[in-house]
Formats: structure tokens, sequence, C-alpha cells
């Protein structure tokens, strides 16, 4: 399977699960069959601040069956949720359907990121993008641009993360961290 996601710390913790259980580990993903965005954050010292543990994206290779693209992105999200323990969890809802093709896909990531962490039983919180943006930037209309400045900003970082899938598992993390009422919507 890829271990496309190892690699892309943008800190470097020494031992992420056993180092970070005074604080709160939250796991926030963008689905998809191709591309998954994921990232890893935790509670800071302050309320209301977040530090970006890991963050990037699980890539599935074009030729493979369907199947095996699924088993890729569970045994790398597998992978992720073993190293860093998240206690709970922030995945995109899927709210609209342009392209019958691409919703069918994302539900099928969807669904495979939904069953990881049920079965190493991390709550979920499930996000529409317009609520992310709401959460992120105070408003639901808000474009690209202005959210992934709002992470760049929120965890103090040099650059955006790219690519957006990543950036955008970012402010899924962030949005599950912001909210109190944690439980499976």
């Amino acid at each position: 399977y890829s271990q496309s996601w190892k690699g892309t710390t943008t800190s470097s913790p020494s031992t992420p699960a056993q180092i970070y259980k005074i604080s709160m580990v939250i796991l926030g993903i963008d689905p998809g069959t191709a591309i998954t965005g994921f990232a890893v954050i935790r509670t800071g010292r302050k309320p209301g601040e977040f530090i970006a543990l890991d963050f990037g994206v699980i890539t599935t290779k074009k030729g493979l069956a369907e199947s095996q693209r699924l088993a890729t992105l569970a045994a790398d999200l597998h992978d992720i949720i073993q190293t860093y323990r998240p206690d709970r969890a922030g995945i995109e809802k899927l709210f609209f359907a342009t392209n019958q093709k691409t919703a069918m896909a994302v539900a099928q990531a969807r669904g495979v990121a939904l069953l990881a962490c049920e079965q190493n039983h991390i709550p979920v919180r499930e996000f529409t993008p317009l609520q992310v943006k709401d959460t992120i930037c105070g408003y639901g209309q808000a474009d690209k641009k202005q959210v992934q400045f709002m992470v760049k900003h929120s965890f103090r970082l040099k650059t955006i993360p790219k690519p957006d899938d990543a950036a955008d598992a970012l402010a899924i993390a962030l949005c599950a961290g912001l909210h109190r009422d944690l439980g499976s919507h």
C-alpha cells in the first residue's frame, strides 16, 4: 500500500502518541478516492490555540481498481490513526452532487474514513464546506483563499499548505477542535 503520507510532518514530535496525550489530538479528513487530505492537530496550552502536528495527502494510483484504491486509503488512514491516536475527528460532509460519478467516489472515500474512525473508537463530527467556512472565517460564503489564509494564520505556518486538500483537512480539523459539541451528526 501507498505510504504517500509519510514524511509530510511539519513539526517533528518524538513520539506523538505519548507526548500529546495531555492535550487533545484531532484528525481532519477531506475525503476523495484519488486524493484524500489529512491533518493531525493538537490543542495548545492556551484556550483556542491549536498546533499542526502533521498534514498532507494520501494518494492512490489512477489505474487501480476502485476497491484497491479504497484499500490503500483505509491502510494509510489506519497508519495515521495508529501513529497519532486522535481523540476526535472531523470529516467533510458531502453536500452536493453536480457530478454523480465524483459524488459516488467521494462518498465511498468518506465511508472508508468514517469506518476507520469507528473501528478505532474515535468520535466523528461531520462538517459541510459551508460550516467549515463559517467556523474558520466567520462567513459561510468565504472563498478558498480566505480559508487558506485563516488556516495559515491559525497554525502560524510560513506558507499556505499545499495541495489544497491538505489545507482543507487542516480547516476541517480546526473546525472539529473549535466545536465542543462533538458527536456523530
